[in-house]
């Protein structure tokens, strides 16, 4: 077994893999893998974190900023207020045993006075009448014979949206690896817990629950359960080779992150925005473009916003994406576009298009600061662009 350390978007590695396992992983995009000849291979992490088992190798990954920040602008994006003081990722490192510690605390403490009962819908059929006749269902399906009866009650029952989730998390962290032996004994137990819980299935919406005065103790473990259920479990087979895991996309995160916080900054500035809205560069409507924000008022754009993850060139930002951002002005008529980078190795600056009347904004935000204090930061590049929408207005 061959273990692979890398940090995200750090520096290559060259290993001996055998050639399924090494198209293998050139074919997972967990990492980039470039075969060099005589069986070594070129491997270079990119945003994604976690870790990941192809054949006989597994690779650790992890984030360029702490574990508790990754977990802060999971949090903040789906607007859980109480993920800081409920979650404690202090000295850790990586990402997949934190996290699945976290969750077994949670949810342990959220059933440690036992599993949340509620009444569920149930379709059945009967010799005796429960509940209420499905009398279309009978004449459609039973041809109008009286037993047996279809009906619908109202169970009251532990497999409910809640425990459903909580149980499908267990199964995903006893599946995937990098869980350590300890956290692995505890989520045994809570699966014998929750054996009467029926869990997810595999590739189907996940169930939907809000919260309640009944469920509050459940909030902070079901945050942490959607998030290991949403997407981030690996588990598939790459030609000859299996694949598994857990990844997290750090430019989605922080591309989530930065919607989220702007979107609730420029409420001070009255309006509103859109995320992902779609907009078209030509008369004709074929050429579809999503910027990630697109704050509005009065009825019309004022600001279009950008979120790049990715380190920038060594001589400043990517010039695709200031071709792109050009691209988005031009369609909404706005003289200034706003790309918001994590913070890389250039300097804040702004971009003037010739002949075009279109400034384009390169901006910066470091991650690595106290959440607080990178919320005031957003409040105050919401505050720019207000202000720079305010002189320059949409172009004429």
């Amino acid at each position: 077994m061959i273990d692979l350390h890398l940090v995200e978007g750090g520096n290559p590695v060259i290993r001996s893999l055998d050639e399924a396992t090494g198209d293998a992983l050139a074919r997972s995009e967990v990492v980039s893998a470039v075969r060099l000849g005589g069986g070594e291979w070129l491997i270079t992490p990119a945003t994604k974190v976690g870790v990941a088992t192809v054949g006989e190798v597994t690779i650790w990954i992890r984030p360029k900023v702490a574990i508790n920040r990754v977990m802060f602008l999971l949090g903040y994006a789906h607007k859980p207020g109480w993920l800081d003081d409920a979650v404690d990722m202090s000295g850790v490192t990586d990402l997949l045993p934190a996290m699945a510690h976290a969750f077994v605390d949670q949810a342990e403490r959220a059933l440690e006075v036992g599993l949340l009962q509620g009444y569920v819908e149930i379709d059945d059929s009967l010799t005796v009448l429960r509940g209420r006749l499905r009398e279309q269902d009978q004449v459609r399906q039973r041809f109008g014979i009286a037993i047996p009866l279809l009906v619908r009650f109202d169970d009251h029952t532990v497999d409910i949206a809640e425990n459903q989730l909580l149980r499908g998390a267990t199964e995903t962290l006893l599946r995937v690896p990098g869980v350590a032996i300890t956290t692995r004994a505890r989520l045994r137990r809570l699966r014998q817990v929750l054996a009467d819980v029926t869990p997810p299935v595999r590739g189907t919406p996940l169930p939907r629950w809000a919260p309640n005065r009944l469920n509050e103790r459940y909030h902070v473990a079901l945050w942490l359960a959607e998030l290991l259920l949403r997407d981030n479990a690996v588990d598939q087979i790459a030609g000859d080779v299996r694949l598994g895991g857990f990844l997290i996309d750090m430019a989605k995160v922080y591309e989530d992150f930065l919607t989220a916080a702007l979107t609730e900054a420029f409420g001070r500035h009255g309006g509103w925005c859109r995320a992902q809205d779609r907009h078209y560069l030509d008369t004709d409507d074929e050429i579809v473009m999503k910027p990630d924000l697109v704050w509005y008022r009065d009825g019309i754009a004022r600001a279009v916003v950008d979120a790049k993850y990715k380190a920038e060139k060594p001589a400043g930002f990517p010039d695709a994406d200031l071709y792109q951002m050009f691209a988005y002005c031009t369609a909404l008529e706005l003289r200034d576009g706003h790309l918001v980078y994590a913070k890389g190795n250039a300097d804040e600056t702004a971009y003037e298009v010739r002949h075009a009347g279109v400034r384009i904004h390169a901006h910066t935000l470091d991650l690595a600061v106290r959440p607080t204090e990178l919320l005031h930061r957003i409040d105050l590049l919401a505050e720019r662009i207000a202000g720079t929408a305010e002189v320059s207005g949409a172009r004429m």
